[in-house]
């Protein structure tokens, strides 16, 4: 493993990952042809300043400052899924209340739902995902 994969995966174990309560915003676009949901999500917060994204956290800024957001990181698909993946789960076991999610069509494969969706379902601090129950959410996944 390079240098470059355990500094990361240092960040991503370690670096501050939280987000006020009703704030966090998701979005899915791994394994798919267009960064679409990520789009929304980037319009949502840009009208509601007050949400955040794993991407405005220190850890999120950290891992971007290491070229982590991008297709040139020098690291497998696999490595730079494995650090976002850690620091994503440490993400949803601090997060309180709602969750905005933007992972229309999100891939089996994804972060979002191989971690991220399973992770909301085990924080009892999370109650619903757009407003709606979480496990009524999730439903739409199976």
């Amino acid at each position: 493993m390079s240098e470059l994969y355990h500094q990361a995966l240092e960040a991503a174990q370690t670096c501050d990952v939280s987000t006020p309560p009703d704030s966090l915003v998701l979005y899915s676009v791994s394994f798919l042809p267009t960064k679409e949901n990520k789009e929304q999500a980037l319009r949502f917060i840009n009208n509601n300043p007050d949400k955040m994204m794993i991407d405005h956290t220190p850890c999120g800024e950290k891992l971007i400052a290491m070229g982590l957001d991008g297709p040139n990181t020098h690291l497998s698909d696999e490595e730079t899924a494995h650090i976002w993946c850690v620091a994503s789960k440490r993400l949803i076991e601090q997060a309180r209340g709602n969750v905005t999610a933007f992972v229309k069509n999100a891939d089996p494969r994804s972060v979002f739902r191989r971690m991220e969706l399973p992770a909301i379902l085990e924080n009892p601090e999370i109650k619903t995902i757009n407003g709606k129950d979480k496990y009524k959410f999730a439903e739409t996944f199976r």
